[in-house]
């Protein structure tokens, strides 16, 4: 099974495909942001974020796409609202491509990869390099998020906890 693993944002979207080999045995097959310019208007960053998503899937061909939830932190509403826009654009893109699309809360995704639920950005980034076998710790962090999201959904399988948006 390939597994696409989103972190969606306007200005970054890091994103991970990653295939099960069976038992925990996995292969990264590409990991890497889409970036837009943060000066852009909102659609030309969107049609931006449309074309290189895109991409993406028609260049590896994912069985299903798992994505992060949105976060809204009471202080700063208006970053999920932001967020949303590339999340949604990404989850239409998604099914559009016959693709199933899955989600997890954050909270979920960093107790699935280091036991605690409100692991930090730099524990993330360990964890996928510990459990993947990487050599050096994926950056930006947004490819490790993104990896990370693959990675909870190929656990949820093996649990039988899938969660269809």
């Amino acid at each position: 099974m390939r597994v696409l693993g989103i972190d969606p944002g306007l200005n970054i979207s890091g994103y991970g495909i990653i295939e099960s080999l069976g038992d925990d045995d996995l292969n990264i097959i590409e990991a890497g942001i889409i970036r837009t310019n943060a000066k852009a208007e909102m659609d030309n960053r969107l049609v931006e974020i449309g074309r290189e998503f895109d991409s993406v899937l028609k260049q590896f061909q994912p069985d299903v796409m798992a994505i992060e939830e949105l976060y809204s932190h009471f202080n700063h509403p208006k970053t999920s609202i932001i967020m949303a826009h590339a999340r949604g654009l990404m989850i239409f893109k998604a099914a559009e491509a016959g693709i199933r699309v899955v989600s997890y809360a954050s909270t979920r995704i960093k107790k699935c990869l280091t036991g605690h639920g409100r692991a930090t950005k730099e524990q993330m980034q360990k964890a996928v390099q510990t459990n993947m076998g990487l050599k050096s710790l994926p950056e930006p962090p947004d490819v490790a998020d993104a990896l990370a999201v693959a990675w909870c959904h190929l656990q949820a399988i093996n649990r039988t906890e899938v969660v269809t948006v």
